[in-house]
C-alpha cells in the first residue's frame, strides 16, 4: 500500500541542508518503499526564504531540486485548502500556517504529515509523525527558513 507523506517545511530543510542528526531520520523515513512525498506551495515558500534572503543561489537550487525530484506532488493553495484550513484553525486553534499545512495534507489525500512540531499531535484527522532526536539540530535557528 502506498503511503502519501505530506512534508512540513522543517523535514525538507533538514534533508536539503543535511542538518545533523535530523537529516538521517528524514532520509530514512522517506526511503521506505511505496512512499509518495507531497508538499504544498506553503512548504516551498517557507523553505526558499533563507536562501533568497542570504543570496545563496546554491542552496536555493538545492531546494528547487528537492521539490522537483523528491516531491511527487505540490498541493496548490486553492480556495478548498484555505477553507479547510479555516475549519481546522477554528476547530483546533492552530496558527494559520500550521492549519494551512494540515489542510493541504488532507486535501492532498495524505496518510501522514511529517513535521518537527509536537503541537500538531492533537490533530486527529491524519497521522502526525514528529521527526525528533535526543540531539538538537545543528542549524542556525536565527536565520529563519
Amino acid at each position: 500500500m502506498t503511503t502519501r507523506i505530506y512534508l512540513d517545511a522543517a523535514p525538507v530543510i533538514y534533508a536539503v541542508e543535511q542538518v545533523a542528526p535530523m537529516a538521517g531520520l528524514v532520509d530514512a523515513r522517506l526511503a521506505v518503499a511505496d512512499v509518495v512525498c507531497v508538499a504544498s506551495d506553503l512548504t516551498r515558500l517557507e523553505c526558499r526564504v533563507k536562501p533568497l534572503r542570504e543570496g545563496d543561489d546554491t542552496l536555493l537550487k538545492d531546494f528547487d531540486d528537492f521539490f522537483e525530484g523528491t516531491v511527487w506532488e505540490i498541493v496548490p493553495l486553492t480556495r478548498e485548502v484555505i477553507d479547510r484550513a479555516t475549519d481546522i484553525r477554528a476547530k483546533y486553534g492552530f496558527r494559520t500556517p500550521d492549519a494551512i499545512h494540515l489542510a493541504a495534507a488532507c486535501v492532498g489525500a495524505c496518510n501522514v504529515i511529517l513535521t518537527n512540531d509536537h503541537r500538531l499531535d492533537r490533530f486527529t484527522e491524519l497521522a502526525v509523525e514528529v521527526i525528533e532526536s535526543s540531539l538538537r539540530p545543528q542549524r542556525d535557528s536565527s536565520a529563519g527558513c
